[in-house]
């Protein structure tokens, strides 16, 4: 080794410098080094993972408020469903309503006016009684006494055709052309066998009665009277 120019002793303290070197260089820098760098990659490998899990939970999530706002959505659609159906119906129970109440207002001025007209026709009668007996007395010549006089006006208005007693059936319908007494009411339903009879009121038959009983008719008016005149002279 001298040859070499090498010194034993040199080289044995360089030896033990090194070890020495390698020893704090393994103590104090090395390992803090490798397990800062396995802190690190740690670090790292938690930071991913949270990272994954970040992104499977904001998947999770996104799905979740798809799945709610898809709820919410079918949940407005059915609210505004039941709101078209439930205004429908509600404009519908409105017009109906209407309907009725337009209805019953017609009635009720179809009842009124045929009660107004009744009236004046009740008013009337005695009027045309008056004008007809003073017709008979001028044509006849003489004075007719007040029970003639109500006996033909009863029977112009109200006499009951002779046929009615031939008339089967359970409704009846007489009408006659001017309103009838509650008397001259009861004389036609003595004279039929219905159960139930209406009276109505059509000016338009001038005089005496027209007698409906199902299909039966049985026509005692003056204008029917007329009619059937017009009919043999044509």
């Amino acid at each position: 080794m001298a040859a070499l120019g090498i010194s034993i002793g040199f080289l044995g303290m360089q030896i033990i410098l090194f070890v020495i070197l390698f020893m704090v260089l393994k103590g104090y820098l090395y390992e803090p080094m490798l397990k800062a760098l396995e802190d690190r990659k740690a670090r790292i490998t938690k930071g991913l993972e949270d990272a994954r899990e970040a992104a499977v939970a904001r998947d999770n999530a996104d799905v979740e408020a798809k799945k709610i706002l898809d709820a919410a959505r079918a949940e407005a659609a059915n609210i505004r469903a039941e709101a078209a159906v439930q205004a429908e119906e509600t404009a519908k129970a409105i017009e109906a309503e209407a309907v009725q109440s337009a209805k019953a207002t017609v009635e009720a001025a179809v009842v009124a006016a045929d009660s107004e007209r009744d009236g004046v026709l009740a008013e009337m009668r005695g009027q045309i009684s008056a004008i007809a007996i003073a017709a008979a007395n001028k044509l006849i010549g003489e004075g007719l006494d007040e029970s003639r006089q109500h006996a033909i006006i009863a029977d112009f208005f109200a006499k009951t055709p002779a046929d009615v007693g031939n008339m089967s059936g359970d409704n009846a319908v007489v009408t006659s052309a001017l309103p009838l007494t509650d008397e001259e009411q009861a004389n036609v339903s003595s004279s039929l066998s219905a159960t139930d009879i209406e009276f109505k009121i059509d000016p338009s038959i001038m005089g005496g009665l027209i007698v409906r009983v199902g299909d039966q008719v049985v026509d005692n008016s003056v204008a029917g009277q007329v009619d059937a005149l017009r009919a043999s002279l044509n």
